[in-house]
């Protein structure tokens, strides 16, 4: 277990007198955390530790690196704060636009955490949910012309909205292809497409846009085989353009198989293999077993499956993963 970093308190300097619009307390603290004289990870991270109160493995799950990295991370942010005297206050209003990416992050991984969490034996944490999306709201009132708001809202609501449909009675993970659709809260899906609708307008179009339209398809499709999969791959294409990560590239290979096959899907996946990023990344073992499952290669997915489960952390997924194990296993 790596000791929590705790040798800096930054809260301790922040002074929330400097006037300015920001009337929600919990997103004024998180605008004043987000300094950019620190790195984006760096005010992301230390952000969500202070104020959000995610562990040091959480945040590390998060950005898919060690738990001892991360925390070696959260103390340099720290020491720097204070080694360069970095001022915490509250920013006037002319300066929220600099720091609006961090605070975007902050929200985007703190709902994250919340939809899907890491670890632990419950797979949707509600009270980050919730909050991630209050303070969205709240973000959007004080920018109502910054898209990428309303975007990210857009985002939180197509996924929250499946809440109720993605587990079953005894806890157990359904998947969204098996989902009861009759299950989504309607209302909220028709509040995310009216919010993204109007963020498109802006013809601003950035990541967190990208990804409110990928899940606009999934929660607008009647059926999951009415899901247009060549539209989701077109829309993945779009978001690697703007951030070129393996995590976004390992989505758009699935999108790619649902579209044209499995075998496209998998040849996509096998290049993404030695990337140091992902080898730790359960996802990336389970959606490679997932393609071997559906391109009946029983050997090969099961040592997948294993992959996947000596790395997963929450309890809900790791029921699934043996569940599918066990499967092509033929046990």
């Amino acid at each position: 277990m790596v000791a929590e970093p705790a040798t800096i308190d930054p809260m301790d300097e922040i002074d929330t007198e400097t006037e300015t619009e920001l009337e929600d307390d919990r997103l004024r603290l998180i605008f004043t955390c987000c300094h950019p004289a620190l790195a984006l990870e760096g005010r992301v991270a230390l952000t969500l530790r202070t104020l959000a109160g995610l562990s040091t493995a959480e945040i590390a799950r998060a950005f898919i690196v060690s738990e001892p990295t991360m925390a070696k991370r959260l103390v340099r942010a720290k020491h720097k704060i204070v080694g360069a005297r970095i001022p915490y206050r509250v920013p006037p209003a002319h300066l929220l636009p600099e720091r609006t990416t961090g605070v975007l992050a902050v929200l985007y991984l703190l709902f994250n955490e919340g939809y899907a969490a890491s670890g632990g034996p419950d797979l949707i944490r509600a009270n980050l949910c919730n909050e991630a999306i209050r303070l969205a709201r709240a973000l959007t009132q004080l920018m109502p012309d910054e898209p990428e708001a309303r975007g990210l809202l857009a985002l939180m609501l197509f996924h929250h909205s499946r809440r109720d449909a993605r587990l079953d009675d005894a806890g157990d993970l359904i998947t969204l292809e098996d989902q009861d659709r009759s299950r989504w809260d309607a209302t909220e899906i028709a509040e995310a497409n009216a919010m993204l609708e109007r963020a498109l307008r802006e013809r601003l179009v950035g990541p967190y846009q990208l990804q409110a339209a990928i899940a606009a398809c999934h929660a607008n499709a009647p059926r999951a085989d009415e899901t247009d999969w060549d539209q989701i791959a077109a829309l993945y294409e779009l978001l690697l353009g703007l951030t070129p990560t393996p995590v976004v590239e390992l989505n758009r290979a699935v999108a790619i198989a649902m579209a044209r096959g499995p075998e496209d899907g998998l040849a996509l996946v096998d290049q993404l293999g030695p990337s140091d990023l992902l080898q730790g990344y359960y996802l990336l073992h389970a959606t490679r077993a997932d393609l071997l499952r559906r391109l009946e290669r029983p050997a090969e997915a099961a040592a997948a499956y294993r992959q996947a489960l000596a790395l997963v952390g929450s309890d809900a997924e790791r029921r699934f993963l043996t569940r599918r194990l066990a499967e092509v296993s033929g046990r």
